[in-house]
């Protein structure tokens, strides 16, 4: 995974995946691997997914010519409310973009270390091939 700075303060955490290297053939059953993932977690909480292409489309807005599918699935892993600034962090999402010949898979930094090393795992075992 490769971490960058998008627009000089979120850092996303990003996996590019040929479509030849993983078992899936579209964006939906990518999130659909994400869920199972997600429901089998112990404090993973599965909240929704977000159509984000459609959505862009219905309201003719722009995109990105290279992407024909882009969705994201949103969950949480809050096991404790410290303080009111966990709410802003929370949930997290994985974002799925779908190419013609690769998928990326994106997200935010979590702010719990071993629960952002969770995300990176399930994505980096996307690749099978």
């Amino acid at each position: 995974m490769t971490k960058t700075i998008f627009m000089d303060k979120y850092p996303v955490y990003s996996l590019e995946l040929n479509k030849t290297e993983v078992e899936q053939t579209n964006a939906k059953e990518i999130i659909e691997y994400f869920k199972t993932k997600i429901e089998a977690h112990p404090i993973a909480k599965f909240i929704s997914t977000f159509d984000h292409y459609s959505h862009t489309k219905d309201i003719d807005g722009d995109i990105n010519p290279d992407i024909l599918d882009a969705q994201n699935i949103v969950f949480c892993f809050g096991k404790a409310i410290p303080n009111t600034k966990i709410l802003a962090a929370r949930p997290r999402s994985i974002g799925v973009a779908e190419l013609a010949d690769k998928f990326v898979i994106e997200f935010i930094e979590a702010p719990n270390e071993q629960l952002h090393t969770v995300m990176e795992d399930w994505s980096k075992a996307l690749k099978v091939k």
